[in-house]
């Protein structure tokens, strides 16, 4: 079976169009530091209004951070991907693909009665992460099968 790579499709939409509106708003808001600050101190300088600007890049980039889940399979193993962390595990370790109903995202059984978390396949895709599930069900099976 032909190896299978997976990531999450809205939450990327989502984030760039929130990174691009959190560096523009900031960037909006640096022009208006002008003249005295509030208290009457000190003033506003072109380095506050490019410091606001890369305060904005920052915020963008941080919302990217969710943008990073993905899971690789093959008949090998899968290597999963998170937004902190990620595993990689050969199949002989996994016990079962499960996708729970009200469940935010794919889990992983392991033989030691844990569970691993696969963002990659996130219940806002619907029908994608339902066919994202059966492909890694079809490579574990053929897996196990093997062995």
């Amino acid at each position: 079976m032909a190896p299978v790579e997976l990531r999450p499709r809205k939450i990327r939409y989502v984030c760039w169009v929130a990174a691009a509106a959190i560096v523009a708003l900031f960037t909006f808001i640096s022009f208006g530091l002008t003249g005295p600050t509030g208290g009457g101190f000190g003033q506003f300088r072109p380095g506050d209004q490019g410091a606001m600007i890369g305060l904005g890049v920052l915020g963008g980039l941080a919302v990217l951070v969710f943008t990073r889940p993905r899971v690789w399979a093959d008949a090998q193993g899968i290597r999963v991907r998170n937004v902190v962390g990620g595993y990689q595990l050969p199949w002989a370790v996994v016990r079962g693909v499960r996708f729970d109903r009200h469940s935010p995202w794919a889990m992983l059984e392991l033989a030691d009665d844990e569970t691993v978390p696969v963002h990659a396949l996130q219940a806002t895709d619907k029908q994608y992460a339902v066919d994202g599930v059966r492909a890694l069900r079809e490579l574990h099976r053929a897996s196990v099968d093997a062995a």
